[in-house]
């Protein structure tokens, strides 16, 4: 642990049963943790019931190995080493789109990924997401092409066609890899012949990647091992009649050449899969016999899958392919601190926390992540599980603890306390450590109660926030949730407490009509959530509602007329318009294209050259709503009004609330721009208080979106659906039922499997598995995410359309009246 340069910090991401915690398995057999035997069917990491009932992650696990490498490896790594000692901190996350919040939490706190790809499947749109978030951290990743068993039994596909499927995939995941990537990094595409792909059956414990193969060809050979690694991919081909490497697939007598790649490393792995399957004794022992393979007494009496996972085991272990292409290929914390630091913190890069994190220095200042909260097993109480990046983490030290809304210089949403302790991860349990040095993954006990999800944890009064993480999901999905025995209440208030510090993406909070809300990505999400608040957090028996669905108001053109309200003294007037944002600014804004926090005149510029807005408008935007990040604007267009810099304040209150709770049905607003277009205001400064300005500003915006076109958008899914062709009419079928809308469907390559990827509205998605099954006799898979909200056709003023009655059942739901305010509520005559 004291030596940086040796470590290296990855995640295992992938899309759902592509058999990441199957491969893990493999690496903590290597290390020791479990029985190799076991490896494969153990799935170390998944410590909690549900997940071994189900067979999916559903929290990432981190898990520290020691590992030593074989000497002749070392001089392969190109960056800084000491010795052949390498500790690997890993965390093996789920792969379900519902969970994609634990794997930004574990991407923050690691350098390197290892993406796991089926290679039957191939890249599917989880594989997209969680790749294009471990590169927008700036994570090198490298690939392992899984369950290689299942081409060779179960498809029984010849040589040159899984060369091709292999090619197909690697080349899908460098496509996503160059369009994301961050090009200050340099190339960080895949490539077999440099190491950076392995090949692997997790389940059956084997795998490989070409320098294993050009290691043992160099020794039988005598050649360059790096020379023999190019030689094994892409279009090489030896010709025995010259003796020569050659790029043409005829030989020199016109005879047709065999692919290198196919002859040196798929022919020893077919000619021991066709002995094994077709019990060819004779075969199998000499095959022993020349790889130099012993099997135990029991061991040889085996057949079929049993005796081929144990040959395949001893003459490519899984173990030590990954291990060698983690420890050669992905950067140690002192490689990778040098280019993150800029994507990870938030205060100036020469300030003493950057250049601490930059250099990983464990005697520097401390600055230590956050990513996530992890439940003990004392009940209520959590370990802070994160990474230092800079200094060395004692218990009994006193450090500031900051929360995500901490300013520098400012006291809110700061803690200085002590660690009590601080200990090792390891899956299921924790190992006690005395301290913990730069470049570490740690978790902390002790300052449970003063952090909620996320924070940043230093010693240096001057240190800024290290940046919060972008989740790719939004929780769209709601249940209010009662108790059933009144006296139980306090137990489900501390309880959704708890519950909001388990899980990053989960959000709990009180409704204006008193219910108690829980939100996740989707229904499995919930689902789980609502299992752990019941069982776990508040331990008493709850009532869920039928699940409800977010809305979003919006307006569709600009305000009619000029909307004009009078404050409650008649002594001053707010002269306003609404008008649409856009699509395209809207989502910029939530997607953090455009940051409310990034300065000024950089934003302007941004706004109009890419968005046609005028530069002294741009300059010129008091504010972001709800929540001073949100995608609504208010924006001062007057000239030369008198006192209005001093009711600015006032003003942007009353947009945050107005923009929180909209005139509709008291949703949030998205996509409006608001432009104050002239005020009237008294010159008597004790007349236009904060009390006389905010209903004012806030009955203005009403009138002036009522005057706009108001409208409501809803959330979308984008559902991707694995199925077989006669499933094909069952699944658009369904999707017909329910308002979705078919975007793509094709085929995989060499597979029966086909893809579809629809949009579906979310409150049409409850149930959508289940009927799904029903349609298709099981044989279509959907993952739904969050994709993007789209405005509702109709119009909610018109009576009696569908969207009316929409919004009507929305405002008896929250205790409002059932009809939407008349427009003189808010407008007033001149």
């Amino acid at each position: 642990m004291d030596r940086p340069t040796n470590i290296r910090n990855m995640s295992v991401i992938a899309h759902v049963d592509h058999g990441k915690s199957t491969l893990t398995d493999s690496l903590l057999a290597k290390a020791g943790i479990i029985a190799a035997a076991k490896a494969g069917t153990v799935l170390a990491t998944h410590a909690r019931e549900d997940e071994k009932e189900r067979g999916i992650t559903i929290k990432s696990t981190a898990i520290s190995m020691y590992f030593e490498v074989d000497k002749e490896d070392i001089p392969s790594i190109k960056q800084k080493t000491i010795g052949n000692e390498f500790l690997i901190n890993l965390i093996d996350s789920p792969g379900h789109v519902d969970f994609s919040s634990e794997v930004t939490a574990a991407l923050r706190v690691t350098d390197g990924a290892l993406v796991v790809v089926d290679c039957v499947e191939g890249v599917c749109v989880q594989t997209e997401t969680v790749l294009r978030q471990a590169l927008t951290e700036r994570i090198k990743p490298v690939v392992v092409i899984n369950k290689v068993d299942r081409a060779l039994l179960e498809l029984q596909t010849d040589k040159e066609a899984l060369y091709q499927s292999f090619q197909r995939t690697i080349e899908s995941v460098n496509v996503i890899i160059s369009t994301y990537q961050d090009t200050a990094l340099g190339d960080l595409q895949v490539y077999p012949n440099h190491g950076t792909v392995a090949f692997a059956s997790g389940l059956h414990g084997w795998g490989f990647t070409l320098r294993q193969f050009a290691s043992r060809y160099a020794q039988k050979f005598g050649v360059n091992k790096e020379k023999m690694m190019g030689k094994l991919w892409g279009d090489n081909y030896y010709d025995p009649t010259t003796g020569k490497w050659t790029t043409v697939s005829t030989g020199a007598n016109g005879k047709q050449l065999e692919r290198a790649f196919n002859q040196y490393v798929l022919d020893p792995i077919y000619i021991i899969f066709d002995a094994v399957m077709n019990s060819k004794n004779d075969a199998i022992n000499k095959i022993l016999a020349s790889l130099a393979i012993k099997l135990a007494p029991g061991e040889r009496e085996t057949e079929g899958k049993v005796l081929l996972k144990t040959i395949m085991r001893k003459f490519l272990p899984a173990g030590d392919s990954l291990l060698e292409m983690i420890v050669i290929n992905l950067p140690s914390p002192t490689t990778a601190q040098r280019y993150r630091v800029e994507t990870l913190y938030e205060g100036p890069m020469d300030d003493e926390s950057a250049v601490g994190i930059r250099d990983c220095d464990p005697s520097g200042p401390l600055v230590l992540y956050v990513s996530k909260m992890v439940p003990t097993t004392d009940k209520g109480r959590f370990y802070a599980f994160g990474r230092v990046f800079s200094g060395t983490v004692r218990p009994g030290k006193e450090i500031r603890i900051q929360g995500p809304n901490y300013v520098p210089g400012k006291k809110d949403d700061l803690f200085i306390k002590s660690v009590q302790r601080t200990v090792l991860m390891m899956g299921r349990s924790v190992e006690p450590i005395e301290d913990c040095p730069a470049g570490n993954i740690i978790g902390l006990v002790g300052i449970d109660q003063f952090l909620l999800k996320s924070g940043t944890l230093t010693s240096s009064p001057t240190a800024h926030n290290m940046k919060m993480m972008r989740f790719s999901v939004s929780p769209v999905v709601q249940v209010a949730v009662e108790v059933k025995t009144t006296s139980d209440l306090p137990k489900l208030v501390e309880g959704l407490k708890r519950l909001s510090k388990s899980d990053p993406c989960v959000q709990t909070w009180i409704s204006p009509t008193g219910e108690h809300i829980v939100a996740g990505a989707g229904e499995l999400h919930l689902e789980i959530c609502l299992k752990d608040l019941q069982d776990d957090h508040a331990g008493v028996p709850l009532k869920f509602s039928d699940p409800i669905v977010p809305y979003r108001e919006t307006v569709k053109a600009e305000s009619s007329i000029v909307a004009l309200s009078k404050s409650p003294n008649k002594h001053n007037r707010i002269y306003v318009k609404a008008m649409p944002l856009g699509e395209e600014l809207t989502s910029a804004i939530e997607k953090g294209v455009v940051d409310p926090h990034d300065d000024v005149k950089a934003r302007a510029r941004i706004l109009a050259d890419e968005f046609g807005w005028e530069v002294s408008d741009a300059r010129r935007i008091w504010c972001f709503a709800p929540d001073a990040t949100g995608p609504n604007l208010l924006v001062d267009v007057t000239k030369g009004v008198q006192y209005l810099h001093e009711i600015k304040d006032s003003c942007v209150s009353a947009f945050q609330w107005a923009t929180k709770e909209g005139v509709l049905c008291e949703e949030s607003m998205r996509g409006v721009r608001v432009n104050i277009l002239d005020v009237t205001l008294i010159s008597d400064a004790i007349h236009r208080g904060g009390g006389q300005i905010i209903p004012t500003m806030r009955r203005a915006t009403f009138a002036a979106c009522l005057l706009a076109t108001p409208a409501l958008q809803e959330p979308i899914f984008l559902v991707d659906i694995q199925c077989s062709q006669e499933a094909i009419g069952g699944v658009y079928s369904c999707l017909n039922k329910r308002r979705g809308q078919v975007v793509s469907e094709e085929q995989r390559v060499g597979t029966p499997m086909f893809t579809i990827k629809a949009y579906l509205p979310v409150s049409e998605s409850f149930g959508f598995n289940g009927d799904l099954r029903a349609h298709t006799a099981g044989h279509a898979f959907p993952q739904c995410v969050f994709d993007h909200w789209e405005t509702m056709s109709g119009l909610p003023l018109d009576k009696g359309s569908k969207i009316e009655d929409l919004v009507t059942k929305i405002r008896l739901r929250k205790g409002l009246k059932p009809a939407i305010p008349a427009l003189d509520t808010y407008y007033d005559k001149l």
